[in-house]
């Protein structure tokens, strides 16, 4: 584990890291097969939809049981959407994942509805990530919504043992599981029998842990220690991409000078992404070419032929604009002095090294970066709340592109760049609406390209997570979200 999360219930809190435990704990009712990205059963044996596409029913499998020996039926998916709803939850990511989510009916033991208020095309995709993992009602009864953290039950293919915050979380295989979805194939000899997931929430700790034998797996590896990997005999890299958004930087365009669309341009062309990928991420993961990376449904490569690295285009784009450099020092003028964009920049990932790449090209074409470090989410949230600043690096991660809404809708909870335009939001609201692939499609290329078209980020590169993985561990994969391990199917021989 990367982080140590402030909350370990997947119905409560919304980071991702907690799914690379909790996935292995609980089923969904579907899952994406990992290879083709479609849907598949899980706790669910099938499904059909209403024709007006407001109502979901799903077949239940019999003969499922939790791991506290409770059965699973029609009720027990009902209470973990009861949970999930209650506003006392207080739900973070489950809620939103259900759309405009209006009840459930059951009709028998094995069969459920899930009713909306109007269609919504993601909510398979929703129902299939393990934020909507189904709990047992039994476990929910006897623990608080803060104790359940610590004793959660699911029908999953290990079993929670024990949770230690800022420590270390136990799993134990589950010796009755036997109905995981198509791709869940155990190994033939050596299953992995329990799972010690511990905090490595210090870069630089990782790939010595893994070569020390401490750690048998261990995600997100930094570049440089990755490059490291390669050349092992004993760890082997593996190279998952992340379907979502690219990491980037949002312009907010509220905020002089980034509220000018063809400064923001000019800001595009004048970056060459393929030195930050060459050389902060070693090559690992391509240059980003637009709003989503290429592992998301209806993905459109938008901007590959719009904005070429180009320094001289980029400082006569802004020349057009009326800026000039009256004292000669190489940085355009404002009226407060040197052009400046003040820059929020996280702690996480490799964010402080690109803002200083930024700071040395942009330089190159007249304008002055301020860095302005943030040591943590709520303090990036409060920064952005300010309204003072040009770009803040935000991103977001899953294969269906309905994710887009929560940044670039008029009134989007992270609506960071500040556009508002009636015509975008119908489209984006037509595009979670259509069920049909094609209008789907067609939808989400005009929202990729508009969002380009505006310049309303500068995209860097597509996100892919580095696995170190001991030589002596064999058939582990991850599934198609790419941060989460299928540990059921891997095996360990202590032998190698």
């Amino acid at each position: 584990m990367t982080l140590s999360p402030s909350g370990f219930d997947p119905h409560v809190n919304q980071s991702s890291e907690i799914g690379i435990v909790l996935r292995q704990v609980y089923d969904t009712l579907v899952y994406r097969d990992p290879d083709t990205g479609q849907f598949v059963p899980g706790l669910a044996e099938s499904w059909t939809v209403s024709p007006d596409q407001t109502t979901y029913t799903f077949t239940l499998k019999q003969g499922v049981t939790f791991h506290d020996g409770t059965p699973f039926n029609a009720a027990a998916v009902g209470t973990t959407l009861a949970r999930i709803t209650a506003p006392e939850t207080r739900s973070q990511a489950a809620l939103g994942l259900l759309g405009p989510y209006a009840g459930y009916e059951i009709s028998d033991d094995y069969t459920i509805s899930i009713i909306l208020a109007q269609p919504f095309s993601p909510l398979l995709d929703g129902l299939s990530q393990f934020y909507l993992g189904i709990a047992s009602p039994a476990a929910l009864n006897t623990y608080s919504n803060e104790r359940y953290q610590f004793n959660q039950v699911g029908t999953g293919p290990y079993i929670f043992v024990e949770y230690i915050p800022d420590e270390r979380i136990v799993l134990r295989r589950n010796p009755n599981y036997a109905w995981g979805p198509p791709f869940y194939q155990p190994p033939a000899a050596n299953p992995i029998e329990e799972i010690e997931f511990r905090f490595f929430t210090d870069p630089s700790t990782r790939l010595t842990a893994l070569e020390q034998g401490d750690a048998q797996v261990i995600g997100e590896l930094p570049p440089s220690d990755a490059r490291v990997v390669v050349g092992s005999s004993v760890i082997d890299l593996q190279t998952v991409r992340i379907p979502g958004q690219p990491d980037q930087f949002l312009f907010n365009i509220r905020q002089f000078p980034t509220d000018n669309p063809t400064f923001r341009q000019a800001l595009l062309i004048g970056l060459n992404r393929q030195t930050i990928v060459d050389n902060i991420y070693q090559g690992f993961s391509p240059a980003a070419q637009g709003p989503l990376t290429p592992g998301v449904q209806f993905y459109l490569d938008v901007s590959v032929d719009q904005y070429q690295f180009d320094v001289q285009q980029a400082r006569a784009l802004i020349s057009t604009l009326g800026f000039v450099d009256a004292d000669a020092n190489g940085y355009w003028d404002d009226p407060n002095g040197d052009l400046t964009l003040r820059v929020l920049v996280p702690p996480w990932g490799e964010y402080r090294q690109i803002v200083q790449v930024i700071q040395d090209q942009w330089r190159t074409i007249g304008v002055r970066v301020e860095p302005v470090a943030v040591p943590d989410f709520p303090s990036l949230v409060s920064a952005v709340d300010s309204g003072d600043y040009n770009l803040v690096s935000l991103t977001s991660y899953g294969v269906d592109p309905a994710f887009l809404r929560t940044y670039f809708t008029t009134d989007a909870a992270r609506n960071w760049t500040g556009f508002a335009n009636a015509e975008f939001d119908n489209l984006m609201r037509d595009a979670v609406q259509q069920l049909d692939p094609g209008l789907r499609a067609e939808r989400y290329g005009a929202i990729q390209q508009a969002i380009m078209d505006q310049a309303l980020i500068l995209p860097i590169r597509n996100k892919v997570n580095l696995i170190g993985v001991s030589s002596r561990v064999h058939g582990l994969r991850f599934d198609v979200y790419g941060w989460y391990p299928i540990i059921y199917n891997a095996s360990y021989d202590p032998s190698g």
